[in-house]
């Protein structure tokens, strides 16, 4: 339930909204836009009274919000969501942010190298797993908090904001002390317990479609989320599972345009695993901005063939380069620019 406030109505009419709400046993989430202010009522399950709170001073009108998922809804907040980061990227706004990086951390020459070669072409996110997720149990794992100390130093050395996973609840705060986003991959999209926990860590979270869920899945996964007070979560299309073996699977480019009418959140595309081919990336990462994507997050490797991980999918540097060069004029044709590029690393954090 949202109850919107009338333009002229007082910070002290809105304390009595909020207040009156909690005296009804139910959280209230104070929403300010740039018109008026409107009050979430949270934990309801459908059956409020409206009477008590339409009659109470500066209240306009009451709104029954009818999607399941509430506080990711457009019907909770009609202005889009933007998240911006310490090292100045915005996400979610007239700006199209590109994340990159190898799929994991394999060493410090390559983290750091990589690190530069991507923030030269323009990248502002820097990406790498600490801790893999793998199909296979026998699969590189990562080197965990290793990895996310050589990661804090990429940070450290180039400005570039960082972007790694955590795959349980345990691991959320050692994550959430080195990076700026916290990333919850497709096999966990459904890990309550885990999306809960990221809810509390104070850092945005990234959070991708499972292979096989559906976008309401993906918004409810999100509701998770801010439940817990982090309205700071970033949706990202990574495919899903398909009958045709010719990709690894399929883009859902529809669900990018499905989601910004649905949702207030922003939504990057993953085109790596998307496709889980190098030569089908770049042009799928044309289609995704193309289509609306607040974003990309590519795997950029230095030398695929010898990744420890996905080296199918990851660009070379030099085709990373043309990506975004290519989604820069593509971004502009559509009314939107790149995040702009970092200043020099004497300047960053």
């Amino acid at each position: 339930m949202l109850v919107v406030m009338a333009h002229n109505a007082s910070p002290e009419d809105v304390q009595v909204v909020v207040d009156t709400i909690r005296e009804m046993g139910y959280e209230a989430a104070p929403i300010p836009g740039k018109q008026r202010t409107a009050v979430g009522l949270v934990g309801n399950d459908g059956n409020v009274d409206a009477s008590r709170l339409e009659a109470l001073p500066g209240v306009l009108q009451v709104i029954h919000v009818s999607q399941p998922y509430k506080q990711v809804s457009r019907e909770w907040r009609e202005e889009p969501t933007v998240i911006e980061l310490a090292n100045g990227t915005r996400i979610g706004g007239n700006e199209v942010v590109m994340m990159a990086g190898p799929c994991s951390v394999e060493s410090e020459a390559q983290i750091l190298g990589m690190a530069q070669q991507i923030r030269d072409a323009g990248a502002t996110v820097l990406r790498g797993g600490a801790f893999k997720p793998r199909s296979s149990p026998y699969s590189f794992q990562g080197m965990a908090e290793a990895g996310l100390r050589l990661l804090a130093r990429a940070r450290d050395e180039t400005g570039l904001a960082i972007v790694t996973e955590a795959i349980d609840p345990e691991g959320v705060d050692i994550v959430a002390q080195y990076a700026d986003i916290i990333q919850i991959g497709a096999r966990n999209m459904q890990n309550f317990s885990l999306l809960r926990r990221a809810g509390r860590s104070g850092r945005p979270v990234l959070l991708k479609r499972g292979i096989a869920a559906t976008i309401n899945e993906l918004l409810l996964s999100a509701e998770y989320i801010l439940a817990e007070g982090n309205g700071q979560v970033i949706l990202c299309e990574r495919g899903v599972r398909s009958f045709d073996t010719h990709t690894r699977n399929l883009l859902d480019l529809t669900a990018i345009p499905v989601v910004k009418a649905l949702s207030h959140l922003p939504i990057i595309a993953d085109p790596s695993h998307g496709t889980g081919l190098r030569s089908k990336v770049i042009p799928m990462g044309r289609a995704a901005v193309a289509a609306g994507a607040d974003g990309l997050i590519v795997e950029v490797h230095p030398d695929p063939e010898h990744a420890l991980s996905d080296g199918a999918q990851s660009l070379y540097p030099p085709q990373f380069e043309e990506l975004m060069t290519q989604v820069g004029e593509i971004a502009r044709a559509i009314g939107r620019e790149l995040t702009p590029r970092l200043p020099s690393p004497t300047h960053a954090r």
